[in-house]
């Protein structure tokens, strides 16, 4: 491992400031192109045209774009992203209150795919053309090829509706809303915090579905990749010398196949995550999961870009970071990468 010099960080930080500000402009100016109305919203379809226009101006609609966009850079410079339409809170607020359900469902769901695609891939390269491997390979086909929001259908008909082994739409029953002091967000940390075990075992029923189903698809792409990785590794020198030596495959595996392909499994595990975070509003609206991705898609719906524009901002700053995060760990771990870059 090698240290990342001042010069190569401040170039990565320059990207991604890069790439945040290209993502500010392009969402700006969709959210601003969009045939949605938000000052009918406001005001409704039926009001005074001198009202309409009165609004208007108060969101200061009637301006040139860059003019809007200027203002908006100086609102955001404040954490201001703005009023939501559909709640009448600031949106950095309503975000703030929503955006702890979708990290829980999305930080559970990279658990799940992690713990169980990641040795699926190994022991798949491991046991290559057996019968294990054609299990994972129709696993990862299967989760890349049907949508998630049928699973979530499927899902809640059979084991909520029929099996009735976990618990249904929503974040937590309705008998148990209010009993916890939000504290963390997390409703499960906060619930163990407080020692209220009883909720704490609701909410885990009603999120263990949704997690689950949203860890499908990653799941499917983890092992697909940490197949490949593996398999590139075993054909490799080392392993054969090792192989040769009498060390067993499952050894070979853990204590030098794995660790080589640590730093391709941190990107892959970032990109997955940032992509849950990403994908988990089709989930959160089949489960009413009341998350950035059912706020986001409930303000849609009524034309309230400031929510829209902002949950994007976030959501997209996020995947970046990640992906940064991930790019430096390459950097330091692997300096064939920073080689490769000079």
């Amino acid at each position: 491992m090698k240290e990342l010099s001042v010069t190569e960080l401040g170039r990565r930080l320059w990207h991604l400031a890069l790439s945040l500000f290209i993502l500010l402009c392009v969402t700006f100016v969709i959210g601003r192109v969009l045939p949605a109305d938000p000052v009918g919203a406001i005001v409704g379809e039926l009001a005074d045209p001198a009202a309409y226009a009165a609004m208007r101006q108060k969101l200061g609609l009637d301006l040139p774009i860059y003019q809007q966009f200027l203002i908006y850079l100086k609102g955001l410079a404040q954490g201001d992203f703005g009023t939501a339409v559909l709640t009448g809170n600031p949106v950095s607020a309503d975000l703030a209150q929503a955006f702890p359900a979708t990290f829980e469902l999305a930080t559970l769901a990279i658990l799940i795919s992690t713990f169980v695609g990641v040795p699926l891939g190994l022991t798949a390269a491991l046991f290559r053309d057996s019968f294990i491997d054609k299990i994972a390979r129709v696993i990862a086909l299967v989760g890349h090829s049907i949508p998630v929001f049928w699973f979530g259908i499927v899902g809640l008909v059979i084991f909520y509706a029929g099996l009735n082994w976990v618990g249904g739409p929503g974040r937590i029953d309705v008998f148990y809303e209010g009993l916890v002091t939000p504290q963390t967000g997390l409703l499960l940390v906060d619930s163990l915090l407080q020692g209220e075990t009883e909720i704490f075992w609701n909410a885990l029923g009603h999120i263990i579905l949704p997690a689950v189903i949203l860890a499908y698809a990653a799941m499917a792409y983890i092992t697909r990749m940490t197949r490949s990785f593996t398999l590139e590794q075993l054909s490799q020198d080392y392993v054969i010398a090792a192989r040769a030596k009498g060390v067993g495959p499952a050894r070979t595996v853990i204590s030098h196949v794995l660790p080589n392909i640590a730093v391709q499994l941190i990107t892959i595990l970032a990109i997955s995550y940032g992509g849950l975070l990403e994908g988990a509003v089709v989930t959160e609206i089949v489960f009413s999961w009341p998350g950035i991705g059912q706020y986001m898609t409930n303000a849609l719906m009524i034309g309230d870009m400031n929510a829209v524009v902002a949950g994007t901002i976030i959501i997209g700053f996020i995947f970046m970071f990640l992906n940064f995060l991930a790019d430096i760990a390459y950097a330091i771990f692997d300096p064939r990468t920073r080689e490769a870059a000079r």
